[in-house]
Order: C-alpha cells, then structure tokens, then sequence
C-alpha cells in the first residue's frame, strides 16, 4: 500500500497562540512573537500532531490522501488506514499500461467509522483488478478544518507534546520516546491501528 498526504494545514489552523500560552504557564516568561518564533512554534506542533496521528491514526485536521493498492485487500469491503473519513472523492482502477477506469458511485459507497472506515460494494463485491493493476482510492479525512473542531483530549495531548519537543528541541533523543501523559490522553483512540490494516472482515 502506497499513502500519500496530498494537502496540508495551513499554519493559520494551527493553535500556535495556545502554545505560547502553554508554554508561559509552564515557564513564567513570554515568547516574543515574531514570525521567527511563529513559524518555529508551527513546527513543533505539526512535528506533534505528526507523532499523535501516527500512534492513533486519526487525522487530526482535515485533509486529502491518496492511497494505492495493487489489489482489494477484500473484494467484500475495502478498510482505510485512517480516520474519520467525511469523503472518498475518486475510486479508480488502473491497468497494467496506466490507464484508467473511474468507479461510478453507484457501485460502491463510504461507511463512515470512527474506528475503521470501509469502502463497501453496492453489489456482491468490488471490481476486479486486473493483473498487473492497481487500486487508486483518493479520500479526504480529518477531525475538522479549525483546531476547535479537535476532541478536547488529543488536542491536549499535541499540546504537551509540542511543548516538550520545544523545550527539550536540542535533545533530538526526546522525540523517540512518549511521555506518559501524552500516552494516557490517546489511549482509547489508538484501537484503529489493529484493525486498519486487516481485511474487511
């Protein structure tokens, strides 16, 4: 399987403001806010956001994915490797020699999961892919498009974890490991990371 993030956040969706304030609570200084210091706040919050979704596999602001199979994993119900789903916006099957046939929608539909998304056939089950082929599914997932629309909890969890990247930034060692706060916070999110790669089934 081939997944290919397409977009990405803008740093105005970023809660860079709520870092700084996290970090003056936790120091007692202010950070000037320059640009320099912005972008730099931006970084360690997607380098966060990064860590939380790849330990869940939630997506925490919405955005577009690419993914590519060479065949169904279950021709009865394809699963996503990531959540929460709002749309798959192109379902193809491509040929050996590249070239490409659009599924119509009438074939198949989205089952939305919190878990573990689907791609179901209207029918018995899903086109077969020719040898050589491969399956081209583009969707889009994500919590929200603004840092508000994020559950309170693994909002919370990209904060600390932005913050001790910050603070522990010359130590490169600091980003292998999870401290346990974060851990406790994206616990009960993080069952999709069994099931996402399994069959349909």
């Amino acid at each position: 399987m081939i997944l290919v993030e397409e977009t990405t956040p803008a740093d105005a969706a970023l809660p860079v403001a709520g870092l700084r304030a996290h970090l003056r609570l936790g120091s007692g200084f202010e950070l000037p806010e320059t640009s320099e210091e912005d972008r730099a706040l931006a970084g360690f919050l997607r380098a966060a956001m990064r860590a939380v979704e790849g330990r869940t596999g939630k997506v925490l602001l919405r955005r577009d994915y690419r993914m590519v199979l060479e065949d169904w994993r279950d021709a009865s119900g394809q699963a996503l490797p990531l959540a929460p789903v709002s749309a798959v916006t192109g379902l193809s099957i491509e040929t050996a020699d590249g070239q490409a046939r659009d599924l119509p929608v009438q074939g198949w539909r989205l089952v939305e999961d919190m878990m573990r998304p689907l791609i179901r056939p209207r029918g018995a089950a899903l086109p077969a892919v020719p040898r050589g082929g491969r399956v081209v599914i583009r969707f889009s997932a994500g919590f929200a498009d603004l840092w508000d629309g994020v559950p309170a909890d693994l909002a919370q969890a990209v904060m600390m974890l932005a913050a001790r990247y910050y603070e522990d930034r010359s130590d490169e060692s600091a980003r292998q490991a999870l401290p346990l706060g974060v851990a406790a916070l994206i616990e009960r999110w993080r069952a999709v990371r069994v099931l996402a790669g399994r069959g349909a089934r």
